[in-house]
């Protein structure tokens, strides 16, 4: 590369290795069309070996508030997915009714009465979060080392999860604590806020358009998933949310009950003065005071990257 420093990346290990190298591909060369740049330049490709040679960055150190910038570079980059060719990247999945059944099986056992209209209204919320319109280019797995922070601005890598789909999927993960990451990290208040309107701002700038759906129905949506309670390796494999009550684990910076913990909090204040989700709201306030209650020494999560 004449002298020039890359990062040379080769996707292995997996049936699945095929997929996502050809989601990182498609992602990287769609997210090119941003300016300013968003992710890495893509340099070269061999598909027969499934090697990337990337643009190497260099990054900046550690900042307080570094989310403000983190969301405005993530609304630029879901904006483009307006441009991807039909099928070029597979389309986002949710939650589904079988994780409804989970989340409500576990109020049971914690011993949480559970209005019987309840498991209705979430297949229903369940349903509207499947892509319908906005095809937003998502990252899959935005979590802050994913996040490098350049002297140019925020750049994402590793795109091996890349999909279309819903933006407001992505925002939701400074309110629920980055549920795919290693590094579960809460954003406070006044900080959570100007990220939200940076990202609002950015999106207005790169679409013309006003954001459109629900964040607070986003964050349910990540609360039902049993499977952000684990890494990627072993989602899938079990119902995670039946394991809560006999068992705990850590996986990065949080167990797993402080995870259920953290979203819970964050369900029940958006949700304590909405009417369409009064039910959801009482319920998860109540899961989380038995949850306190139970297992005292749960810890919140930290409030930066490690």
């Amino acid at each position: 590369m004449a002298g020039t420093p890359v990062v040379v990346k080769q996707i292995v290990g997996g049936l699945d290795a095929p997929l996502r190298y050809a989601r990182e591909v498609a992602a990287l060369r769609l997210a090119e069309r941003v300016d300013p740049p968003v992710v890495p330049r893509l340099l070269a490709i061999d598909p027969t070996d499934r090697v990337l040679v990337l643009e190497r960055l260099t990054q900046d150190r550690p900042v307080d508030g570094w989310q403000v910038d983190y969301a405005a570079a993530l609304a630029r980059l879901h904006a483009v997915g307006r441009q991807a060719e039909p099928g070029s990247l597979p389309t986002w999945s949710g939650p589904a009714s079988t994780d409804v059944e989970a989340f409500l099986a576990l109020a049971h056992t914690l011993q949480i009465p559970v209005p019987s209209s309840l498991a209705r209204d979430l297949d229903e919320l369940v349903s509207r979060l499947i892509p319908t319109t906005e095809s937003c280019l998502l990252h899959g797995d935005p979590c802050p080392d994913n996040a490098l922070r350049t002297p140019n601005g925020t750049r994402f890598v590793d795109f091996e999860q890349a999909a279309l789909g819903d933006g407001l999927v992505e925002l939701a993960y400074l309110r629920i604590g980055f549920p795919t990451c290693w590094c579960v990290i809460s954003t406070p208040g006044p900080l959570l806020q100007q990220a939200e309107q940076a990202y609002r701002a950015a999106w207005r700038t790169a679409t013309g358009d006003g954001l459109r759906g629900n964040l607070t129905e986003a964050c349910i949506g990540w609360l039902l998933r049993g499977d952000a309670l684990v890494e990627r390796a072993e989602r899938g494999t079990t119902n995670h949310l039946a394991r809560i009550p006999d068992a705990d684990w850590r996986w990065g910076t949080a167990t797993a009950r402080e995870r259920l913990l953290h979203r819970l909090g964050v369900v029940a204040n958006l949700t304590t003065d909405h009417a369409e989700h009064a039910e959801l709201g009482s319920l998860t306030s109540a899961m989380r005071d038995n949850m306190l209650h139970r297992w005292p020494g749960l810890q919140p999560p930290p409030t930066r990257p490690p």
